[in-house]
């Protein structure tokens, strides 16, 4: 995991810094590569991995808005806190869907309620499965799967990028998939939540509607609790 912090005052940068080392330790995690960049353009020469970006708004040359949303479009998945005072700045940065928001003078409390909820989506997007076909395997990000498909003695692994035919059963699924992410919403189903763009109580509509599967009755309560505190996860 590599983090990324800019602002144009270097006590905002240790500060976030120290902090930073201190979750990490006091969780026994392993610790980040942490970098400090003083402007917007800096931070953007800079090539290596933005896993994870602290921003100031108001900084000297292009804003963290600005820097942001370029970091977006270079990594979608990477998570963005802005650091700001001016709220009449949020509305722009909920445009490129900023991670979270932090206030000055920083709180380490707050600060550490949203850093671990970075790690969990940080540790769920970049997790990688084995798809096995009959002719070969591949690796795929966990991820972009949208739903697995129980097909015969084997199973359909939709993803992002089209369709695999895994040899695999669907109990293999459901034993290898993220339980926070994914459901098992019928014998012949598994369903990534992340997709998910509405369902009733027999059916469920993912990927901008663009699939529909079923959702059993007697596990309608039981999914949608579980989906509940999904998006409680991701807030």
């Amino acid at each position: 995991m590599r983090i990324v912090i800019c602002d144009d005052e270097d006590i905002y940068i240790r500060q976030i810094t120290n902090y930073i080392m201190e979750y990490f330790k006091k969780h026994n995690l392993k610790q980040p590569e942490i970098i400090g960049f003083t402007s917007g353009e800096a931070l953007l020469k800079d090539t290596g991995d933005k896993d994870i970006a602290f921003l100031d708004v108001e900084m000297r040359g292009i804003s963290g808005i600005h820097t942001g949303r370029e970091i977006k479009s270079q990594n979608k998945n990477a998570l963005i806190f802005i650091i700001t005072s001016y709220p009449e700045y949020l509305d722009e940065a909920m445009k490129f869907r900023v991670f979270r928001y932090l206030t000055k003078p920083i709180d380490k409390d707050r600060l550490f309620r949203n850093l671990k909820d970075a790690i969990y989506v940080y540790n769920t997007s970049t997790v990688k499965v084995m798809v096995e076909t009959k002719d070969k395997v591949e690796t795929i990000y966990e991820r972009d799967i949208i739903f697995v498909e129980a097909k015969g003695k084997g199973t359909t692994v939709q993803t992002v990028r089209g369709q695999l035919m895994s040899i695999e059963q669907i109990q293999h699924w459901e034993e290898t998939l993220n339980k926070r992410c994914f459901f098992r919403t019928h014998r012949s189903y598994i369903v990534n939540m992340k997709y998910i763009n509405s369902f009733d109580t027999g059916s469920i509509c993912l990927y901008q509607n663009e699939f529909q599967i079923y959702l059993s009755r007697r596990k309608y309560k039981e999914f949608k609790d579980a989906y509940l505190l999904y998006l409680e996860s991701i807030r």
